[in-house]
């Protein structure tokens, strides 16, 4: 039983305080991984500084995310009209499909009921929904390339 116990203690005391890592250590070990992760506050700086802003630390914190490509960290700070998870590529919506049964000429479908994530402008045809355009260019991961930037 002390033989346990002493290897046990011994074991804590080698391995040492845990260590938070970076994201910049994170994303070297995992090369590229499409989990979306909180920024930790000490990217808060190199954030604002990226995307032009001037963001409180604990509203970058709490909209900015980032996520690992090729070694590399990618940031998305996410607002009303900015989703930083995978794109919506269907090029089928059942939210426009039913906003053209109730509007069957429109000339728009609007985001709240296509989503935000879709990268297709839609329009309604004698109550079908149709694309009509692409609004958004996808990153080959399958994000919306213009809202992630690298750190």
């Amino acid at each position: 039983m002390r033989l346990v116990l002493l290897a046990w203690v011994v074991g804590i005391c080698l391995s040492g305080p845990a260590v938070a890592q970076t994201p910049a250590q994170i994303c070297q070990r995992s090369r590229t991984d499409d989990t979306t992760r909180p920024i930790p506050p000490a990217s808060v700086p190199a954030v604002n500084r990226l995307f032009g802003t001037q963001l409180p630390a604990e509203v970058a914190v709490a909209t900015t995310v980032y996520r690992c490509l090729d070694g590399h960290v990618l940031v998305c700070t996410a607002g009303a009209n900015l989703p930083c998870g995978k794109a919506d590529t269907s090029r089928t919506s059942a939210g426009a499909s039913e906003w053209c049964r109730g509007n069957p000429n429109a000339d728009a479908v609007p985001a709240y009921a296509t989503g935000h994530d879709t990268i297709y402008r839609w329009q309604c045809r004698d109550g079908a929904a149709v694309i009509v355009g692409q609004t958004s260019a996808v990153d080959p991961r399958g994000f919306i390339a213009a809202y992630w930037k690298r750190l």
